[in-house]
């Protein structure tokens, strides 16, 4: 059905043979979603789809969220603007997994270029089942009995600081408390084991000193962005990436400054970690 080249060893792959502007049956949706779990995240080339067309590819997963930081398109609220220019660039540098500070986090990511620079902008991702698989079985072991806070206000300590910031993210602050989530959490597609802290929103681990606490998550953060667990990919016009939050982290490569680059995301629901 469709040709799928992979990225890299341990993650990601580039999906051709499947033109998504056009209706898709129910196989190709339940296809994308297999491949999805099996290399947890894919690309798709050349696919200049509506706003319609990329709702309707999320919505094949679930149920869809809305971010409570950002901007979106006109008429379509759960589609967020994700814009750096050279007056307001990005402030994301942080490898993360997409709203952990919620407790029911998205299941997954639709994310499609709109505007791009003329160079640089791609964006890394790494495998959380690779970077749990490669741990020592004690490691393992242990990290398995430990919960996390993840925090929103921690990962947009930035935001708040600016002028007005506090005032304007206070409904977001007030609507996503701090929630806890275990380090390690289980696929629930899957089965895999997952590494699940990451240091955009989680603070620190529950029943531990800060300094315990800090030196377990500078290990974790440390490991999981090994060079083997992670592939990179350089977007061009119209083409799409979608990822699998609950078995990844990315991070957006901020090497473009003054260019302007804009994308537009959509999040899906998931379920509460366990």
């Amino acid at each position: 059905m469709f040709d799928v080249k992979p990225m890299a060893g341990s993650l990601g792959a580039e999906l051709h043979g499947v033109d998504l502007t056009q209706d898709l049956t129910d196989e190709v949706y339940r296809e994308i979603r297999r491949l999805l779990v099996e290399h947890q995240v894919i690309f798709f080339r050349d696919q200049d789809i509506s706003h319609a067309q990329q709702k309707a590819l999320a919505e094949s997963f679930g149920p869809l969220q809305t971010h409570p930081a950002y901007g979106t398109v006109d008429g379509f609220p759960e589609i967020s603007i994700l814009e750096s220019t050279p007056e307001k660039p990005s402030k994301i540098e942080a490898w993360h997994s997409d709203m952990t500070f919620r407790e029911h986090p998205p299941l997954g990511t639709v994310l499609r270029s709109k505007i791009l620079p003329p160079k640089g902008g791609d964006t890394m991702w790494s495998s959380m089942t690779a970077a749990f698989d490669a741990l020592s079985p004690a490691m393992q072991t242990f990290l398995e009995g430990l919960n996390a806070v993840h925090d929103f206000s921690w990962g947009f300590k930035e935001s708040l600081n600016e002028p007005g910031g506090r005032e304007r993210l206070k409904q977001a602050m007030a609507d996503n408390p701090p929630v806890v989530h275990p380090v390690v959490r289980t696929h629930p597609e899957s089965g895999k084991k997952v590494l699940f802290v990451n240091e955009l929103f989680t603070t620190h681990i529950v029943g531990m000193s800060r300094k315990e606490s800090d030196a377990i998550l500078k290990f974790i953060f440390e490991h999981v962005v090994t060079p083997e667990f992670t592939c990179r990919f350089s977007w061009q016009p119209n083409s799409i990436a979608m990822w699998d939050n609950r078995s990844t982290q990315h991070k957006p490569v901020n090497d473009y400054f003054p260019a302007h680059r804009k994308l537009e995301r959509i999040t899906i629901d998931g379920d509460r970690p366990y």
